[in-house]
């Protein structure tokens, strides 16, 4: 695939990091103004890095734009008219609707992702979604992403919300991780011994949740018994407002991003 990355910031460099560990690119074009950040991709096969988003559009078939949503629109109207009808718009601008682009570029194959930069890494959870001309190309999208992690398609409608779960996600699991290291500190053990424990435990719980398809309760119950310490420390992190907190948080976010939507 000929791809271009348009707007090669933190998102945008981790995408880069995923298509290139996952070999998913005939050739990639990494685009930004200041292109200091990019020094390490100079020595990569078949990656190009340039200032200008006129040669990575024209020399490329699917277009990833990572830019911040007040330069989406500047884009968009310095591309427009490079864009032919086999170019596919990927759009991972937070709050920018796809009748919003179709107002600039016209009715192209416009679709709109929501990774998160587990994407460097090849575990992202990205949430797609696209207009009715965009349906034709959502494949193209889901074999991109689901190298880089796993898919979904959605509703526009839920992106806000997918954006929340999923990339603020990320920094909310963080500070959960985070949080039982240093709990984990507390209780004796060295910090790079605590953070190793609970990296572990957090991808050992996700993981028999996706291999087994269980509930979080059923795997829960697995490891209460009556009296025990572990349903103790549970019902001391309830009491004191762990879930309760974790929601408020999300709907915080939820609020936030709909005050800064440029839909």
């Amino acid at each position: 695939m000929k791809i271009a990355i348009i707007g090669a910031g933190n998102l945008g460099i981790s995408i880069a990091k995923g298509l290139i560990m996952s070999n998913a690119i005939t050739s990639l074009y990494l685009s930004k103004r200041k292109i200091g950040d990019l020094e390490e991709f100079k020595n990569f096969p078949k990656v190009e890095i340039t200032t200008d988003n006129k040669i990575a559009v024209q020399n490329s078939d699917i277009l990833i734009i990572a830019v911040q949503p007040l330069q989406l629109e500047n884009v968009l109207h310095e591309i427009k008219d490079l864009l032919t009808e086999n170019h596919v718009l990927i759009s991972t601008v937070t709050g920018f609707a796809i009748s919003r682009m179709e107002s600039i570029v016209g009715e192209r194959f416009i679709v709109r992702a929501m990774p998160n930069t587990a994407i460097a890494v090849g575990k992202s959870m990205t949430c797609l979604s696209s207009n009715k001309t965009g349906e034709k190309r959502i494949p193209i999208a889901e074999a991109i992403f689901n190298r880089l992690g796993t898919s979904i398609i959605i509703p526009e409608s839920k992106m806000q919300a997918a954006t929340v779960i999923c990339a603020s996600g990320i920094a909310f699991w963080m500070r959960l991780i985070r949080a039982t290291t240093q709990g984990a500190i507390q209780l004796g053990f060295d910090a790079k011994e605590a953070q190793e424990l609970s990296m572990q435990t957090c991808l050992g719980a996700a993981s028999l949740l996706i291999e087994s398809g269980m509930h979080p309760e059923a795997e829960i119950d697995k490891v209460t018994t009556p009296r025990g310490c572990t349903i103790e420390g549970l019902n001391e992190m309830e009491h004191n407002g762990l879930s309760s907190s974790l929601i408020k948080g999300i709907q915080a976010s939820f609020k936030k991003i709909n005050t800064i939507t440029t839909n």
